[in-house]
């Protein structure tokens, strides 16, 4: 058992589990209906997603000094309570149970799944090795 970090709308492994999307918006003209097969997400998951204001800094970022500021931001945003909550608790869940966490972006380095990926791993979450 454990949390694997993906890419939304890739295919999935055949042990992955739970697809959380940890995403701001749900993907665009895609129909509800569809959101479980065609590989995007079972649960849509908001609360561990960047900020509007910060995705777009992010989405905007185009050199490494941005990018840190980025990661400052969101990883602040992911200090405030509610949030370790959310990420205690799915890391807690990691040793008992087979799910996955992610976003859309194609690049994991230039995505907050990035971030997200080394939040867990610091909340003590089993992750699989890819």
């Amino acid at each position: 058992m454990a949390l694997r970090i993906v890419r939304l709308g890739s295919p999935r492994a055949p042990d992955e589990g739970l697809r959380i999307g940890t995403v701001r918006r749900p993907p665009r003209g895609v129909p509800k209906s569809e959101f479980a097969s065609g590989n995007w997400y079972d649960v849509w998951y908001p609360n561990l997603a960047p900020s509007v204001e910060t995705m777009k800094l992010g989405q905007a970022a185009e050199t490494p000094a941005q990018w840190a500021q980025f990661i400052r931001k969101y990883t602040a945003e992911m200090g405030e309570p509610e949030a370790q909550r959310s990420l205690q608790l799915l890391a807690a869940l990691s040793h008992s149970s087979a799910f996955s966490m992610g976003c859309y972006c194609e690049d994991e380095a230039r995505c907050h799944r990035s971030v997200l990926r080394e939040l867990m791993r610091q909340h003590g979450a089993a992750l699989v090795r890819d």
